[in-house]
């Protein structure tokens, strides 16, 4: 089963063409370890939360951007393995020195629990994460099935939805801290495809117009604490390789 490694960042704005240059040069090192695709999406709609946000999750200042990113793998053995091998690997020596403060980075490994269409030709992406009981895991699914169903009309693409497997806690930062996580929560890293941002717009108004009447006391998880932004694609190894 894919496993993903998803992380989100920090980058300084003036900094994002070396950071782009970054993940191109590391793209060929993860692939040599087994990874299979690797997305960078940088912040363009990034709201401010009342409880949660992008912006609390990894620090950020002003002069920051939020950087959302994935790395595909065809099982968690080999993004284990990969991971190990890096630690001692001279090549990671080689490459550029990273242009953001990786201290304040959060990741984790994640499994997919629910997965519909493909990237394939996605100039936009919503990124989510938030925090899940465990014991509504399967609640959870269906409403993403549910949800799916409302995004796929409104023009996306695809939708991928992981539930967290190898989450560490950091030193600075970390998802649990990020998402306020109770005892009992499960980390949640999560994205929608769409073709564009014009197109994800006007479904995000269709819905909200749509959803006033929803009582949100129902869904299986805390809506105040779960954060989403709108992001660009800046690399994409499907698209380059």
């Amino acid at each position: 089963m894919t496993y993903y490694t998803g992380s989100i960042a920090a980058v300084p704005t003036a900094n994002k063409q070396q950071y782009v240059e970054h993940a191109t040069a590391a793209w060929p090192l993860f692939k040599s370890y087994g990874a299979i695709r690797m997305v960078e999406t940088w912040g363009v709609d990034v709201p401010k939360g009342k409880v949660t946000d992008f912006y609390g999750a990894v620090s950020a200042t002003d002069t920051e951007s939020i950087v959302f990113s994935w790395i595909a793998w065809p099982d968690r053995a080999t993004a284990d393995a990969a991971w190990k091998r890096m630690e001692n690997d001279t090549a990671m020596k080689t490459l550029p020195e990273m242009p953001f403060d990786g201290g304040r980075m959060i990741f984790g490994g994640f499994s997919p629990v629910f997965e519909q269409g493909s990237h394939t030709g996605a100039g936009y992406y919503q990124g989510f994460t938030l925090a899940v009981p465990e014991k509504n895991k399967a609640a959870y699914v269906e409403m993403a099935s549910q949800g799916w169903q409302l995004f796929k009309k409104g023009g996306a693409l695809g939708m991928i939805e992981t539930w967290g497997e190898d989450v560490p806690h950091g030193k600075q930062t970390d998802f649990y801290r990020a998402t306020k996580a109770e005892e009992g929560e499960i980390a949640v890293f999560s994205w929608i495809a769409w073709p564009d941002r014009d197109t994800c717009d006007a479904a995000a108004r269709a819905m909200e117009a749509g959803m006033g009447d929803m009582d949100m006391s129902e869904m299986p998880f805390d809506g105040m604490r779960m954060m989403w932004a709108g992001f660009e694609p800046v690399f994409d190894s499907g698209a380059t390789s």
